[in-house]
């Protein structure tokens, strides 16, 4: 499998299931074959190493489906130009703010809890307990 543009030294590989190889302008990502007549899955994640603006392409992918016959090839879907944020920048985009959250509670509840306790207050002042008649 050869990636044009978007397996490229500002990328790592996640694990070490593949064998990557690099060449001037053509990074080659290679696995073991699969048992005979066996499907074969695959998924590639890669971990930016610099962030900025990217030229996302399709790779291409070259495989015998077997032993002496043709070579197949195949393409990816290139989803265009896309932005990779630096790891810093996306954990405090995407963080889930707890203590923002705490501290909004914090100052909700005197506009919640004061209504509640004059309303709970004058409900037990006024509120009478209806008799039960015999």
């Amino acid at each position: 499998m050869w990636g044009h543009g978007t397996l490229t030294r500002s990328s790592a590989c996640r694990g070490n299931v593949y064998n990557v190889h690099w060449e001037p302008r053509k990074p080659t990502l290679s696995w073991a074959y699969p048992q005979q007549r066996g499907n074969v899955s695959h998924t590639v994640v890669l971990r930016p190493l610099k962030a900025g603006y990217f030229n996302f392409t399709s790779a291409t992918i070259t495989y015998l489906a077997q032993e002496g016959a043709q070579v197949v090839v195949g393409f990816t879907s290139a989803p265009g130009q896309g932005g990779i944020l630096a790891q810093r920048d996306f954990d405090r985009r995407f963080s889930p703010h707890f203590l923002d959250w705490a501290a909004f509670g914090v100052m909700t509840l005197p506009s919640i809890g004061i209504p509640l306790l004059l309303w709970y207050s004058s409900k037990r002042k006024y509120d009478t307990p209806k008799s039960k008649k015999n």
